[in-house]
Order: structure tokens, then C-alpha cells, then sequence
């Protein structure tokens, strides 16, 4: 399969702690809906929460799919994140190394 840069998404979340995201990013790797998935350095978070000002220590993870894998990718991060709301961006890939888009449709194949 020939991926357009258009088909390759890369998502992003944040998890509480970094046990947290390395348990959810073997989870996607394992089951194929995630090519890659970078755990980055916690960092600290602002936001506004139900009125009010918080902040928190999160541990980022970017992944790396296809736009076909997605609907199954945000159900699984659903299904295992801590957090009432979780933060589920996709952001679609304008352009990249051949080489490497055609490695994550590879990995994020239905295996026949």
C-alpha cells in the first residue's frame, strides 16, 4: 500500500504519568493502530476545567497512523485513558519521506 501523506495522522494525548503512557502506547503498537508512538518528557499543563484555572503534570504521547486506523485508534485511548475528557488531536501529515509513510501503513495493516 502506497500512502499519501494525506492518509498519515499523527495524534496526539496526553497521560497522567509516564507508567500510564507506556502501557497505552504498547497497547496501540500491539494491536497495530499505532505505527510509532513517542512518549515525551512530562511537561506541565494549563488548562481551564469546569470553571476553573488547573494545572498538572502530563506526559505527552505522539502517534503515528493512518486516517483509516483512527476511529478504532480514539476508541482504544478511550477506552483505556484515566481522564473524564481526554485530549485526542489528529493532525493529517502534509508531507514526509516516502520511506517512512510507507512503514506506517506496514505496521498499521490488518494482518490477513
Amino acid at each position: 500500500m502506497k500512502p499519501t501523506s494525506s492518509e498519515v495522522l499523527l495524534v496526539i494525548t496526553n497521560l497522567p504519568d509516564p507508567h500510564s503512557a507506556a502501557q497505552l502506547a504498547e497497547k496501540l503498537v500491539g494491536e497495530r493502530l499505532a505505527a510509532c508512538v513517542n512518549i515525551l518528557a512530562p511537561c506541565a499543563s494549563v488548562y481551564r476545567w469546569q470553571g476553573a484555572v488547573e494545572t498538572a503534570t502530563e506526559t505527552p504521547l505522539l502517534i503515528k497512523t493512518l486516517r483509516s486506523r483512527y476511529g478504532k485508534l480514539e476508541q482504544a485511548i478511550r477506552a483505556a485513558h484515566p481522564y473524564e475528557l481526554p485530549e485526542i488531536v489528529a493532525v493529517p501529515v502534509e508531507s514526509g519521506l516516502p520511506a517512512y509513510l510507507d512503514w506506517v501503513a506496514a505496521e498499521t495493516a490488518i494482518p490477513e
